[in-house]
This record gives structure tokens, sequence and C-alpha cells, in this order.
């Protein structure tokens, strides 16, 4: 079906991670994808729970004030689908009667049809919701989950990659400019006592245990202290 390769190819390109990629820009890709690419869905949303954390998108504003409403009244078909980690259909929420309250509240946002899709992802579950204005609309959902956690799963494990070696390079970064300042301070010590920098690096040490902060933050005062008092000069 063109439909069917439509999102594929939509749910794809999220697994391609450029800059300022994160999981919430899967999410939003995942429900905008969902939204456009399968018959019958008037929209979508997608929740990643993790760490008891929730992170929420929805192709509409109405999805979302509709997700924090069976959020506030823990009950509904994610919630369900959160709790059996199997997929939950309502055909019509007016005849529904799992749920009254919750099919209250959808009625009033124009929802007449759920599908929600739990998808593990590995220490989390992404819960995926597709909703119609008519009854009826999603009948294939488990071919529809299967491509969904293929896909799902490769952006938010790329995702999560890219965030390490980005968290990696900056510790890196950090670590560079750390002793870049040690080596600084340990020149002054040695200027003004004559002795070695090994020396040097034993007293900053002893001053940094003695106060209670981490040697490189007490080097980088010794040095922006000896550039005040020197004009910027640093032996």
């Amino acid at each position: 079906m063109e439909t069917t390769s439509i999102l594929a190819r939509d749910l794809a390109a999220l697994g391609r991670v450029t800059e300022g990629a994160s999981a919430e820009s899967v999410l939003r890709g995942i429900t905008e994808a969902i939204a456009r690419g399968v018959p019958g869905c008037a929209g979508g949303t997608a929740e990643l729970w993790m760490e008891g954390r929730v992170l929420l998108a929805a192709s509409h504003s109405e999805l979302i004030t509709l997700t924090d409403r069976e959020s506030d009244l823990r009950e509904g078909p994610s919630r369900e689908a959160l709790t059996s980690g199997r997929p939950v259909t309502v055909t019509d929420v007016m005849r529904d009667s799992r749920w009254p309250r919750y099919a209250a509240t959808a009625v009033r946002h124009g929802v007449r049809s759920v599908l929600i899709l739990p998808i593990e992802v590995d220490n989390a579950v992404v819960i995926i919701g597709l909703y119609g204005v008519r009854t009826g609309v999603h009948a294939d959902g488990e071919a529809l989950m299967s491509l969904l956690k293929e896909q799902v799963t490769v952006a938010l494990a790329n995702v999560w990659e890219f965030d390490d070696v980005l968290t990696g390079a900056a510790q890196m970064q950090e670590a560079l400019a750390g002793r870049s300042v040690i080596d600084q301070a340990k020149g002054i010590i040695m200027s003004k006592s004559g002795c070695s920098a090994e020396a040097a690096f034993d007293e900053l040490r002893r001053v940094s245990q003695h106060h209670q902060v981490k040697v490189a933050d007490l080097a980088r005062l010794l040095v922006t202290e000896h550039q005040q008092k020197h004009g910027g000069a640093t032996p």
C-alpha cells in the first residue's frame, strides 16, 4: 500500500540523527508520521515512559489535553496499554463502557475511535496513540505495531547513542580544560616557592582537601586571582 510505504519512509527518516535531534523530536516525528500516513488517523500521541518519568508529544493540542485528562483520571486506553503491555482498541468511544469519564472527554474533543500500541524499547516503553474522528478506523493494528516497533527502536537507540557521544565529548573537553588550568596553577606555585611540579600539585591537592573543593576549581580560582593581580599574565 502506498500509504504504508510513505509511513515507513517517514519513520525511517527519524533514525537519521542530525544536530538538535532528541527523544522529544523523535516522539514528535512519530505523531506527525502516523497522522499523515495511517488511513483514518486524524491525530497521534507518543509517550515515552522511562525511569518513572514521561515525555509526551502530540500532533494536536487537543490530544495533549485528552492525554493529560487520562493521566489525571488514572484510567483509559493508554493507561491500560501501559499496565498490560498489550494493544488497546476502542472502536467507538460512545459505545465503550470501560472508561466512561475518559470517553466523555474524548467525545468533547471530537475523538470517536482510538488505537493504543505499547512498544518496549530497552528500559523504556513508548505508548503510541492513534485517534480517529470516525468509528472503527484502525483495523490492522498488528502490522502497524510491527512497523512502529522496528523504526521507533532504531530512532531512539540512535538518539541515545548520539547523546552519549556528545556527553563523552563534553566531559573530555571539561577534563582537558581542567588539566590546563591545573598546569597553570602549578606554574604559579612553582614560581612563588621554587618547588617541583610534583610538589606544587601535592600542595594544590592538600588545600583542596582541606577546603573540600575540587582541585580544578581551586586551580581556576588561583589562576583568576593571579591574572587579576598581574594583568592577565600567567607563568
